[in-house]
């Protein structure tokens, strides 16, 4: 198999490459490198079944012939998000218009990565499938959770009025080795705030709740869902709920770090919880999750600290 993957220099991205690379498929990674990074496919420059393509999937392109197409090109955090507002609404938008035109051109099948900021600040817990969402369109977050949404809508368009055969993961909260550093979001901000022996930030009071999937098993549940029949959205993360100070906690155990919590204003439109409900995952891929948080950050630590030397 031939698969492009958009957004192959990201965090997910690049590890799906790896994915697909190690069962003997060619890749093409297309990233505008707007916010994934070349060092995340440093590994992969003498492996010949491996290409790369600088290109913004805002502007059409022909990668040639392709079996399958995997849209993970979007900023993630809120970061960068919020840095990047417009380039974020269009490519959700143009972006994953111009990859589902090249689906349709070489009857490729499709894979969009959604996300859980679909569900917004959600009234409903645990999330699941059929739960249409709590989302402030116009609030700081709507950049990402709109584009989102929107990219849903387009994505099951296609499938519906031109037989696009494709597939919707809505990802919850992932982490490990090659999260970005300084990306804003609750593990890497943690990890390299305890490894470098400052204190460790909580937005509110700590009590709102994420559910962390190790990027390993995200990955298998992703893989699993690209070669189901699913067309519908499917939740792929860890049902294990922590508070924020629960993960802060975990974060010191692991690293024995002497760093103290501090306390910071929560911002505007933060989710109070979040929890996938897995149950259509286990049902229709035999997927759930086995790695834990405790050994999930060990997993993720000499990656970190790597980092954080190279920073110095």
């Amino acid at each position: 198999m031939r698969a492009l993957i958009a957004g192959a220099a990201g965090f997910l991205g690049s590890h799906l490459a790896d994915a697909l690379l190690e069962e003997g498929n060619e890749v093409l990674g297309v990233d505008n490198l707007c916010t994934g990074s070349l060092e995340n496919l440093k590994h992969l420059s003498s492996e010949p079944r491996f290409e790369f393509l600088e290109q913004d999937i805002c502007c059409s392109f022909d990668p040639k012939r392709v079996d399958y197409v995997f849209n993970f090109a979007s900023p993630a955090s809120p970061e960068d998000y919020m840095r990047l507002g417009i380039e974020t609404l269009m490519v959700g938008s143009t972006g994953t218009r111009n990859l589902l035109d090249i689906a349709k051109k070489y009857e490729a099948k499709f894979l969009h990565a959604s996300t859980s900021e679909c569900y917004g600040d959600p009234e409903q817990h645990p999330q699941t499938e059929e739960y249409w969402g709590h989302v402030n369109p116009i609030g700081p977050r709507s950049v990402y959770d709109e584009s989102k949404r929107f990219s849903e809508a387009l994505v099951t368009a296609y499938h519906r009025y031109q037989e696009v055969d494709t597939r919707l993961v809505r990802i919850f909260n992932t982490y490990g080795p090659r999260l970005h550093l300084n990306d804003g979001r609750v593990i890497s901000n943690f990890l390299a705030q305890a490894l470098r022996g400052n204190d460790l930030t909580l937005y509110g009071d700590g009590s709102q709740t994420r559910s962390f999937c190790y990027v390993s098993d995200e990955i298998d549940g992703i893989l699993r869902l690209s070669r189901s029949d699913e067309h519908t959205p499917v939740n792929i993360g860890n049902p294990i709920e922590w508070t924020i100070l629960e993960c802060a906690k975990a974060v010191l155990r692991v690293t024995e770090s002497k760093s103290e919590i501090v306390y910071r204003p929560l911002p505007e439109d933060d989710p109070s919880q979040r929890q996938p409900d897995i149950s259509k995952a286990r049902r229709l891929l035999n997927w759930e999750p086995t790695v834990d948080l405790e050994s999930g950050l060990k997993l993720s630590l000499d990656y970190f600290r790597a980092c954080i030397e190279a920073a110095a």
